[in-house]
């Protein structure tokens, strides 16, 4: 059964207009003021919520009732972008000095949200479904990785990780968990004496360049593929660059996974 990403990603939408947080609370916090029962709303709010709410109704009553009948329909309408503001504003930094004061509906919004996160289950949804189809395109571009020797669980972990951040656009973090998956990878095939030297030479924190540096002066002892130096090489040009010198692109990113999986290859052969 083909799956029609566009299609879930209306009816999410729906979901989220219907079911906007504080709608239905909106329309009580008007009622409730209109026939004089304000105070009933210090149990449900928190207490610097009701203490502003409480003054803007003392400064006008009828405008504060209105005002919340309005809120109610904003609520609905505005809640997928607020959504979206949420998970932002946890991912970004956020200077001191451009946080403007938000609406009072999301402020309300938000206290509601609270104990249910809809904001923020909304917002991952949505991200998530727009991940889909890039991932699926990205995947084409992939073959699985046979190899005839086992690494170890961390390396075939280091490579999962790897692959899925190519998957969902994770770029330049790709590139670094390339590097990390070689770095594994070679740990486990040296030979034992040379294992023990480069744990000494460079005090249990050798890294992939240094690794590929020995692996180079020493490949008859690790009996390792002599085409396997080059392509390392470029996995750990490309993890430098993610770590030092900028964001990679998806070509980048694609090639530098591309070339790990090639040379643990290499150097998975019995």
């Amino acid at each position: 059964m083909a799956i029609d990403v566009g299609r879930l990603e209306d009816q999410l939408l729906q979901m989220s207009s219907e079911g906007a947080p504080g709608r239905e609370f909106c329309d009580s916090i008007a009622e409730l003021a209109r026939t004089g029962r304000f105070a009933l709303l210090r149990d449900v709010l928190p207490p610097l919520v009701y203490d502003e709410l409480w003054e803007r109704y003392q400064q006008n009553p009828g405008a504060f009732v209105a005002g919340w009948r309005r809120m109610a329909q904003e609520m609905r309408q505005g809640f997928v972008h607020h959504a979206r503001q949420r998970l932002t504003s946890l991912t970004r930094l956020q200077h001191v000095s451009s946080l403007a004061a938000p609406p009072v509906w999301q402020a309300v919004q938000r206290a509601l949200d609270a104990q249910q996160n809809d904001l923020l289950r909304t917002a991952f949804a949505l991200e998530l479904l727009g991940l889909v189809e890039p991932a699926v395109l990205r995947a084409t571009h992939l073959r699985e990785c046979v190899v005839s020797a086992p690494s170890s669980e961390e390396a075939d972990r280091y490579l999962d990780e790897a692959t899925r951040c190519y998957f969902f656009g994770l770029f330049t973090a790709c590139a670094v968990m390339c590097r990390s998956v070689l770095e594994e990878a070679i740990k486990q095939k040296l030979p034992v004496p040379l294992a023990r030297l480069i744990r000494s030479r460079y005090r249990n924190a050798a890294t992939l360049g240094n690794l590929l540096h020995e692996v180079n002066d020493n490949l008859r002892q690790t009996g390792f593929d002599a085409g396997f130096p080059r392509v390392a090489n470029q996995v750990n040009d490309a993890g430098k660059k993610a770590v030092h010198q900028g964001l990679l692109s998806e070509d980048e990113a694609r090639l530098c996974l591309q070339n790990a999986r090639e040379a643990l290859q290499l150097l998975l052969r019995k």
